[in-house]
């Protein structure tokens, strides 16, 4: 799955996208990464993605697949893909393409707000095994 998503950066930022040939906003990009790679339909926001019945996962105990909620004054208005090492994918903004950014870069430490983890034990394990 973080192979998917890794391999997805570069590809153009546009709101309302949710495939490669289309482009990608942040949700888009989630829920393309999970529908295909994990057999995972998410919500289609930033916002119902963090609303989802889902453990909150401390920043010290994150782990690659962890969803990364980003916003203001406590208001969710961005999800990402946590990969490891500090690093995550995601669909910044207009103008720009899927990277991989440094959770404690520039704008992420000041917005990082909480993650969550939606993949189950269980299907950790199969995504593993393949």
């Amino acid at each position: 799955m973080l192979f998917r998503a890794i391999g997805l950066v570069g590809t153009p930022y546009r709101w309302g996208g949710n495939t490669p040939a289309s482009g990608f906003d942040c949700s888009g990009l989630v829920d393309y990464v999970f529908r295909t790679e994990a057999g995972l339909a998410l919500p289609r926001t930033s916002r119902e993605m963090a609303a989802l019945d889902a453990p909150t996962i401390d920043r010290d105990d994150l782990e690659p697949g962890d969803l990364l909620f980003f916003g203001k004054r406590h208001r969710v208005n961005h999800v990402a893909i946590y990969v490891g090492n500090g690093r995550f994918v995601n669909a910044p903004d207009a103008g720009g393409t899927v990277r991989l950014d440094e959770l404690d870069g520039y704008y992420w430490r000041d917005h990082y707000l909480f993650a969550k983890r939606v993949l189950t034990p269980r299907l950790r394990a199969a995504l593993a095994a393949d």
